[in-house]
């Protein structure tokens, strides 16, 4: 099965499993993985302790992460993969920088993600990973960092809502919503074999619900 995309971003909420499944298709389709470095940030321990004073030095601190890791795949790309997959895009730094930040210091993190983030490589296929909260919070007390003990379903809602407004209201690329709340591609062969057809189709720019 050939993938039809040379860029494909699997996204979604804290604890959605979107790392293990792009680790998973990167091994089966022979593409190059490009994993969030969350664990080298200095700030996120802090930031989920006192989230009103550490907010915006863990933003801009993985604005600069994620545009340096993306900004290499210009000069590095490796031409022994087919395509690059991912866990995240570069503008999810605005979706959590939107929610996490007061007003005026996101219009300051705004103007420097303008700045930075033209040049770096956009998705032309993205793959949401949405479920509820409650499932949300399982997955995350499963992998069990301490760091992430604090973090609420109503931090997880407005997260996944600020997403799914960024998806209506930038339709350039396909957007393929995939509800996961019965799904699981880690143990079920059957359902991981299902987001394997999912990337070798063809989709038109735009939100596309997929079903299992």
């Amino acid at each position: 099965m050939k993938v039809p995309y040379n860029y494909i971003v699997v996204e979604g909420s804290i604890g959605a499993g979107k790392t293990t499944l792009a680790t998973m298709l990167a091994r089966d389709f022979n593409a190059q993985l490009v994993l969030e470095r969350f664990a080298d940030n200095p700030f996120l321990e802090k930031f989920y302790k006192d989230p009103e004073h550490y907010a915006l030095p863990v933003e801009m601190t993985f604005l600069m992460d994620r545009h340096q890791q993306l900004k290499s795949l210009i000069t590095t790309r490796d031409l022994f993969t087919d395509f690059i997959i991912g866990d995240y895009f570069i503008d999810k730094c605005l979706l959590f920088s939107k929610n996490n930040l007061a007003a005026d210091e996101f219009a300051l993190f705004r103007t420097v993600f303008d700045a930075v983030s033209g040049p770096l490589p956009k998705p032309d296929l993205i793959l949401y990973l949405y479920t509820t909260p409650d499932r949300l919070l399982r997955q995350i007390a499963r992998r069990g960092r301490d760091f992430e003990r604090d973090i609420t379903a109503g931090y997880l809602s407005d997260i996944q809502e600020k997403y799914l407004t960024y998806f209506r209201e930038n339709q350039q690329t396909p957007i393929l919503l995939v509800d996961t709340e019965n799904v699981d591609f880690v143990e079920k062969e059957s359902d991981y074999q299902r987001f394997k057809d999912i990337i070798t189709q063809h989709y038109e720019p735009g939100i596309h619900r997929i079903l299992f």
